[in-house]
């Protein structure tokens, strides 16, 4: 049972000023000396990050398609244990969620599953008296969504101000703050959203002590306080790492029976937490790879692994005695030239995935694996090429594993999301990593020896033991 104060920030469509209201109000509250949890609703991995300068707390993510409906409670109270005050970030419109499943991944249905207040942030910007009645559809849409408050953004005077509060008198929702326009909270963007923190640090700091400024200086912190007091309990358990990672009978017989051999013909471990040697995973960070989630280091470190992060871009070796290497997502694009003259660097990951060890990359891994990016020589690992593109391709996906790798037996479902305007060719080996059931059929990814690459990003904590098989096929040192 969870009963830490709590609330969403949501808006009626993206580029309403979640994001600066959201930080802002993270930032503004642990200033006054409070612990506050921040969350974002959906697969976003950049908000996050911004969210975790203004706390000072890992920023967490709340994905009902990639996790389940039934994980949004147990991720949430795991990550916001013993705090004072949790902020939730929405994704998209307040009602938006995953196309064609109706409610699945909106902020609407996370806000219900954590029995949340909304605060909705509306851009006021070119409107006057209809923003009452854009906040009495909003209110009324869903009985089940309690909006119990509005954060004008982007008001233009004192007057401006006056007349939208007149007219949302009577929409019996609260005005809890109204926020001018302020250039020097805005953050830069690029082909796939906001710069990341790892970026532009120095800057993002300014960023966030602006959007904490404006959000002091124009919200009522005392009654958006009092509004996340009043969420009351959440029932349910949280999510725990040790105990997502300890396999069932049922579940330890299914996952050894696909198991493939280690590279010298022998089985491998089969008791999780209890290597015999050291199993140290590398995992890539630093301003090219700033994609992950906080719970897929939780898992591997459960499984029995020590994780140490190395900074592709700076770093010329892999930790000593790395035994598997996970590349999560980023900008490998942005740094390609840079990865590219880490040649050292280069050699290392290939020598490592021949020789047999547990390599899991999505997406910018995908990239750095690739014999080349943009005609720069990468890792050449996998026998394909990547090249930027105008197009986005962008959503969710409902994926099977093809055959056996170092993450999955063949069969196993998951759910992924890809976000990237490259183009890899081929799209898939001989060996596809998954196939892709919608939104059309097709295969994609890698699997070789102990590689397992792919555009999906995936959340491990719906399939913990993606975690553990990983962990018993590393090398030990």
């Amino acid at each position: 049972m969870s009963s830490v104060p709590r609330l969403v920030v949501a808006a009626p469509s993206s580029g309403s000023g979640k994001t600066t209201v959201a930080t802002g109000l993270m930032a503004a509250f642990a200033a006054r000396g409070l612990a506050v949890s921040p969350h974002k609703v959906g697969p976003d991995y950049i908000d996050p990050g911004y969210h975790a300068l203004a706390t000072g707390r890992v920023g967490r993510n709340l994905d009902s398609y990639l996790c389940g409906t039934e994980l949004i409670g147990p991720l949430f109270a795991h990550g916001a244990r013993g705090c004072d005050l949790a902020v939730v970030e929405g994704v998209m419109g307040l009602y938006d969620g995953a196309a064609g499943e109706g409610e699945l991944a909106s902020t609407a249905q996370v806000a219900k599953l954590l029995r949340a207040p909304v605060v909705l942030v509306v851009d006021a910007s070119s409107q006057s008296r209809s923003v009452a009645a854009l906040v009495h559809g909003f209110a009324s849409w869903d009985p089940g969504v309690r909006v119990a408050g509005v954060i004008l953004n982007k008001v233009g005077s004192d007057r401006h101000e006056a007349m939208l509060r007149e007219a949302l008198d009577a929409s019996g929702v609260p005005v809890l703050g109204a926020l001018r326009r302020a250039p020097q909270v805005g953050t830069p963007s690029r082909h796939l959203g906001l710069v990341p923190v790892a970026e532009r640090r120095a800057e993002a700091v300014e960023a966030v002590a602006a959007m904490a400024a404006q959000v002091r200086a124009g919200c009522d912190l005392d009654a958006l306080f009092a509004l996340a007091r009043g969420a009351g309990e959440l029932p349910g358990v949280a999510w725990d790492a040790a105990g997502a990672v300890r396999p069932s009978a049922a579940a330890e017989h299914t996952a050894t029976a696909g198991r493939a051999p280690t590279t010298d013909g022998t089985a491998p471990s089969t008791a999780p937490g209890t290597p015999s040697g050291t199993r140290r995973v590398a995992v890539a960070g630093g301003p090219a790879f700033t994609f992950s989630y906080a719970e897929h280091a939780e898992l591997l470190t459960a499984a029995g692994a020590e994780v140490v992060v190395f900074d592709p871009l700076r770093d010329e070796r892999l930790p000593e005695g790395t035994g598997g290497l996970v590349i999560g997502g980023g900008f490998p694009e942005v740094y390609a030239p840079e990865l590219s003259a880490n040649e050292p660097l280069r050699k290392a990951v290939a020598e490592l995935a021949f020789a047999g060890a547990p390599v899991a990359a999505e997406c910018a891994g995908l990239l750095y694996l690739a014999r080349e990016l943009d005609g720069r020589p990468m890792c050449g690992v996998i026998d394909a090429t990547a090249r930027m593109d105008e197009r986005l391709t962008l959503g969710y996906r409902d994926a099977v594993a093809v055959g056996d790798s170092v993450l999955a037996v063949a069969g196993t479902r998951m759910r992924g999301h890809e976000f990237h305007r490259t183009v890899v060719e081929p799209g898939a080996g001989p060996a596809p990593a998954w196939g892709v059931r919608a939104p059309e059929r097709r295969v994609e990814g890698f699997v070789q020896r102990g590689v397992h690459a792919s555009y999906l990003h995936t959340h491990w904590a719906s399939e913990p033991g993606v975690a553990r098989r990983f962990v018993e096929r590393c090398l030990t040192s």
